[in-house]
């Protein structure tokens, strides 16, 4: 037996099947629930982010503005092609700040839509809501998707400031659908259809940076991920996930305006 044939020999030793893994399936995972995992953020990368400066310690190799980054696994997706959702839940909340420098990072607190917090909030000179205790609160869309490609999983995308422009347009996109069904018209749920996210270069009298795009590609062709978006949808609904939001250095990296 020469060198490779006794190298070659002790790799398929040493390799295990895919059958033997399916035989454990789910083992070990019996005591954990949703509070035990991190679902992950997609954001765009922008001129600011930590993860495009070479010499910052959460650079990412390769990472440039305009990428898409999932912030659990680091994959980083090039933004001119965008990546493929499905959007299963929607909702809207006030994440309350500190100012910049006088916070831990993390935010105060975050109130639903029709919070009595939320009326309390009146528009200061900056052009923010200043709650009295001299908070301010920041008008966040959150949108769960199921992300389709080569490592499908769960996501969030939080849009905001400029962003919410964007965020009105898929709801509206969402909401404008309708199907004929045995009793007339219908709109289908969110869950029904597979959605391209790409980012583009968007700038103001304030700046440029890069925002998030979106187009219809068509509907699920897949019960069982049609399935899984459903799930993913319930789960939220139940209170099962929530959302953990980022801290305030992060809040300005893609789209500071």
């Amino acid at each position: 037996m020469n060198k490779e044939q006794s190298i070659a020999k002790r790799e398929n030793a040493g390799a295990l099947s895919s059958n033997l893994f399916e035989n454990d399936a789910n083992a070990g995972f019996s005591k954990m629930s949703q509070e035990d995992l991190a679902l992950p953020f997609l954001k765009v990368l922008g001129q600011l982010s930590p993860e495009v400066n070479t010499r910052h310690a959460k650079h990412i190799k390769g990472a440039e503005p305009g990428m898409i980054l999932n912030t659990v696994t680091n994959e980083l997706h090039d933004g001119s092609k965008g990546i493929e959702v499905i959007p299963c839940f929607y909702k809207r909340e006030y994440v309350e700040w500190k100012d910049r420098g006088e916070s831990m990072g993390a935010p105060v607190a975050v109130h639903t839509a029709d919070s009595e917090v939320v009326r309390t909030a009146k528009r200061d000179s900056s052009n923010k809501d200043r709650l009295p205790n001299g908070n301010y609160l920041e008008n966040t869309a959150s949108h769960f998707v199921f992300m389709l490609g080569e490592n499908p999983c769960t996501a969030l995308i939080t849009m905001k400031a400029t962003q919410l422009k964007t965020s009105r347009k898929w709801n509206t996109m969402m909401m404008g659908i309708k199907l004929q069904g045995k009793n007339g018209l219908f709109t289908p749920p969110t869950f029904s259809h597979v959605y391209k996210l790409m980012t583009v270069q968007q700038s103001n009298d304030k700046g440029t940076w890069f925002g998030w795009d979106v187009a219809k590609v068509g509907p699920i062709q897949d019960k069982g991920m049609y399935a899984q978006a459903k799930s993913f949808c319930d789960n939220i609904s139940k209170g099962s996930i929530k959302a953990k939001h980022g801290t305030d250095s992060e809040k300005s990296e893609s789209t500071p305006f």
